[in-house]
């Protein structure tokens, strides 16, 4: 399990420790069945298969060729609805038509019009429960047998996997790029980073674990195996380490209830909390803000019960209200609300973060005088906040010189609310002074590359990812913002569930949208047609599994295309044993079965709060056709939601997203080109080490090289 987590998140296959031998026939079967789901083995990985004994070699071939095929979602059947998909998927009404007939003559009557008619009128009829409606008519063989295999084309993707080091080495090397990542991980990298702190617990441990969620991974594991906790210096580590071993929210963004602690575990806990607070009194000042948490934790720690910690009781006593402190944020508050925007600047100096954060609303508050005192208190404070800070503070100041047409709020959870945008902007002289310390302070924080820039063209427009919650897991995915090419004459979008216990029902659509964001159209369970866009047809239950598909021919007219996933009943997206959503580009003569490995250029989870998912736009512009990731949930109606019934909301979401300006890798590049040699990859091999920078690491790289792809880019924001 850990080899194939491994070669998921990294695309670097571990070394086998088995026997020596003769290997080569199953290195030979392995390049053909990594070619058959769009991978290739570079070189050095077939040598090494080639060179084991066969059972080793067939372990290792195994585990690889599963874990690729997870990675893109071909470990799963794919059926349609209608086994003909694209070409014989009826008109929408005209089905609906034969499935009523066959209805009433189940029930021995006559299937004449009028009769229809009357069963219609009579309100009785409930489509999902038609004879035939919703559940497969036939088998996957069954459909494989009715198409034609894919015909190769060159524009199918190939994915390199290079050969790593050991499993520990690898496992090792993750782990410490996970702890000491300076932007917060995602819930499958958080999960990941847990089991890899069990494997790696007594190794090499990171120097600086920036991102307190992932102190409170790392020290969860301590705790229940009693080991010394690391880097807690706030009452808030304590908070988040007790909700981690109760298998809570470590972000604190939702309740968490805690289990029994054992005796063990609530002194290492009390003592913690007596250290922080014995060596920073002004730490209690955090306490108020999740004081039921507190209370709650309370109830399984027994401070009472513990004299010797009495900084540690004072802060429950502080969540219970029986000693009230006053924190940073509310006395800049109380400055604020005497008009001194530039006393509660001096006063947010203290903390860094909070300053820069708040930099926009003080700025709009400030008087003319007062500007710049707050302008020379952001300029104090660019020394000490983070580099992932600085970052963000960026991209929101290069937004800022007009107001924009909807604003967009997106939490933790990716859900996404939208209201007017009363701020008036800023003056373009402010803007540009803070860009210009922003810039100057990044430019000054990147490391300076040993070796020439190799940049490939493609990753210039992924936006930096400043935080791994806003996007999901899977394959090929960017960070909300990103864009990337898009080849090939016809999209394919595909959603995969398999309910857990409930009947479930997903719904894939697409909302077509003009230059205007205004609605043209929608495919869906109730339109199965427009304008060359088809739909694979309704499934309305998975209990092994179900698959909905919709082909859309680039020469749509719209300029804006919105696939989204409707839960119309059942489970969530959380609830479901399985989800996920990909789009797969193809060639107008490729007719092969619904699903080919070979074709998919995105596979996404599907595991947000909400009930509707709006993973990505497709968007032309001057440059063709390009995916833009949203990775948004609305919260949607507990049951019965429709693309029809969401026209305006989600145009809304979409255009504030595709209107705002994200800081991307092209950034970043920029201000290298100050002290760095860096050149633009044209697809040739240079004769020299690099440091290459793109979507893939290309094979054939010099010795020396090094490589951040898609899975290390997080690594290029300054600490």
């Amino acid at each position: 399990m850990l080899e194939k987590l491994l070669i998921s998140r990294t695309l670097r296959v571990p070394a086998s420790t088995g026997a020596a031998g003769d290997g080569a026939a199953v290195a030979r079967q392995l390049d053909a069945a990594l070619l058959d789901a769009g991978f290739s083995a570079s070189r050095a990985l077939l040598e090494h298969v080639g060179g084991l004994a066969p059972g080793p070699a067939m372990d290792l071939a195994a585990t690889v060729v599963s874990a690729v095929r997870e990675l893109v979602g071909d470990h799963v059947q794919h059926n349609a609805y209608f086994i003909g998909f694209p070409h014989d998927v009826p008109d929408t009404v005209e089905f609906w038509t034969q499935r009523l007939r066959a209805a009433v003559l189940a029930g021995g009557g006559t299937a004449s019009d009028a009769v229809l008619r009357d069963a219609v009128r009579s309100g009785a009829v409930n489509l999902l429960d038609l004879p035939g409606y919703g559940t497969y008519q036939h088998t996957y063989a069954e459909l494989l047998a009715a198409h034609d295999e894919l015909i190769a084309s060159a524009g199918d993707r190939l994915t390199l996997l290079h050969l790593g080091d050991t499993a520990d080495v690898e496992a090792e090397r993750l782990y410490l790029a996970l702890a000491g990542s300076t932007t917060p991980l995602g819930e499958a990298d958080l999960a990941l980073l847990g089991e890899l702190a069990v494997a790696c617990m007594d190794g090499t441990q990171p120097d600086v674990i920036p991102v307190r969620e992932h102190r409170a991974v790392l020290n969860g594991v301590r705790l229940v195996l009693g080991r010394t906790l690391v880097a807690v210096d706030t009452t808030t580590d304590v908070l988040r380490l007790a909700c981690q071993v109760s298998g809570g929210d470590v972000s604190l963004a939702a309740p968490t209830r805690f289990r029994s602690f054992r005796r063990p575990e609530r002194r290492i806990l009390l003592a913690a909390l007596d250290r922080v607070v014995a060596a920073h009194q002004d730490r209690l000042g955090d306490v108020a803000r999740h004081a039921e948490p507190w209370k709650r934790l309370g109830e399984r720690l027994h401070p009472h019960e513990h004299e010797q910690w009495p900084h540690a009781q004072a802060v429950f006593a502080v969540a219970r209200g029986e000693r009230r402190v006053r924190n940073l944020a509310a006395r800049a508050e109380e400055a604020i609300g005497a008009g001194g925007a530039g006393a509660a600047a001096s006063v947010l100096s203290a903390a860094p973060g909070l300053l820069l954060r708040s930099a926009d609303r003080l700025l709009r508050l400030a008087s003319p005088a007062e500007q710049g005192v707050v302008v020379d208190a952001v300029r104090g404070a660019l020394g000490s906040a983070s580099g992932r800070v600085l970052c963000s503070l960026r991209e929101h100041v290069g937004n800022r010189l007009a107001p924009v047409s909807a604003r967009m709020y997106v939490n933790r959870s990716r859900r996404a609310w939208i209201g007017p945008d009363e701020r008036p902007p800023l003056p373009a002289g402010l803007v540009a002074e803070l860009s210009a310390l922003l810039d100057a302070r990044i430019a000054a924080r990147l490391p300076r590359p040993q070796r020439p820039l190799l940049v490939d063209p493609d990753v210039l427009d992924v936006a930096l990812p400043l935080s791994g919650k806003s996007a999901e897991g899977g394959f090929g995915v960017l960070p909300r913002g990103s864009r990337a090419p898009v080849a090939g004459e016809l999209l394919r979008f595909f959603t995969y569930w398999r309910q857990t216990s409930l009947r479930t029902d997903f719904d894939l659509s697409v909302l077509l949208l003009d230059d205007e964001y205004h609605s043209v159209g929608q495919v869906s369970w109730t339109n199965y047609h427009h304008e060359g866009v088809v739909h694979s047809g309704d499934i309305t239950e998975a209990p092994d599994g179900a698959t909905e598909f919709i082909d859309v021919p680039l020469t749509i007219g719209a300029p804006h295309v919105v696939p989204q996933v409707h839960i119309y009943s059942g489970e969530s997206f959380q609830q479901v044993a399985e989800s996920m959503f990909g789009y797969q580009t193809r060639a107008l003569d490729q007719r092969g079965a619904p699903f080919d490995a070979r074709t998919v250029r995105a596979r996404s989870d599907l595991r947000g709060k909400g009930r509707i998912a709006l993973p990505m736009v497709f968007a032309r512009g001057e440059r063709g056709w390009e995916a833009v990731w949203l990775h948004l949930y609305l919260e949607g109606r507990p049951s019965f939601n429709r693309v029809e019934e969401q026209t305006f909301t989600t145009a809304d979401r979409v255009r504030a997203l595709m209107e705002r300006r994200y800081l991307t890798v092209s950034y970043l590049v920029d201000l290298w080109r100050a002290g760095a040699d860096v050149t633009i990859w044209d697809g040739s091999l240079p004769d020299e080490p690099v440091t290459f920078i793109g979507i893939d690491a290309p094979e054939g790289l010099p010795a020396g090289s090094e490589t951040y792809t898609l899975n290390r880019l997080h690594e290029l924001i300054p600490a």
